[in-house]
C-alpha cells in the first residue's frame, strides 16, 4: 500500500494573535458599517436602489423566470418530449402532450405539442437543468426577476404565461 500525504489545513492557515481577539472582529464589523454610512450619508453613493423606478442590472448568467420560445416562423418549439420534466430534480414541471391535428398544423413543427405545460415555482430550485435538457431550445430561464405573488396560484407558471409572442433564433450557450 502507498502512503497518503495528509495536509492539516487548520494548522496551515493559523490566524495571527490579534485576529483571535473578540474585539478585533467587532472593530472590523464596525469599520465596514462606518464606511457604508459615510458613503451613503455624505458622498451620495447610496447602497440601495429605489426599486420601482430603478431596476438592477443582472449578470448574463442570471436565471430569472422561465420563458418558452417560438421559432423564426412563430411556431411553438416545445414538442413535449418530456426531457425537462424527467430531468427536473425538484419535480416542478408537469407536461400533458397532445397530438397535432390538421387545423393547428401551422402552429406546431412536429406531430406532438404540449397541451398543458406547468412549472410550480414553489418547488422550482432554478437550477437550469430543464434549459440544458431541452433538445429544441424551447425553455430558457431568462425572464423577469420579479417573482412576488399574493397567492399560490400565481406562482404556477402556465404555458400561456411563459410563451413569447414573437419568434427568434435559438439562443447560444450560457456564459
Amino acid at each position: 500500500m502507498g502512503t497518503v500525504n495528509v495536509i492539516n489545513v487548520a494548522a496551515k492557515h493559523k490566524p495571527a494573535w490579534y485576529q483571535r481577539l473578540y474585539s478585533y472582529s467587532i472593530a472590523n464589523g464596525l469599520w465596514i458599517t462606518l464606511k457604508h454610512f459615510i458613503k451613503a450619508a455624505f458622498l451620495k453613493g447610496a447602497v440601495t436602489l429605489e426599486f420601482p423606478e430603478k431596476k438592477r442590472k443582472f449578470s448574463p448568467r442570471f436565471r430569472g423566470m422561465h420563458t418558452m420560445k417560438r421559432d423564426e416562423i412563430g411556431r411553438e418549439r416545445c414538442t413535449s418530449c418530456f426531457c425537462c420534466m424527467w430531468i427536473c430534480p425538484a419535480d416542478a414541471i408537469k407536461i400533458e402532450a397532445g397530438h397535432v391535428t390538421p387545423e393547428i398544423q401551422h402552429l406546431h413543427p412536429e406531430d406532438k405539442f404540449a397541451k398543458k405545460f406547468e412549472i410550480d415555482l414553489l418547488r422550482c430550485i432554478f437550477c437550469g437543468m430543464c434549459e440544458e435538457a431541452c433538445p429544441k431550445g424551447a425553455i430558457y430561464l431568462d425572464g423577469p426577476a420579479e417573482m412576488a405573488a399574493d397567492n399560490r396560484e400565481d406562482l404556477i407558471l402556465t404555458k400561456e404565461r411563459m410563451m413569447q409572442k414573437v419568434g427568434g433564433p435559438i439562443l447560444g450557450e450560457r456564459l
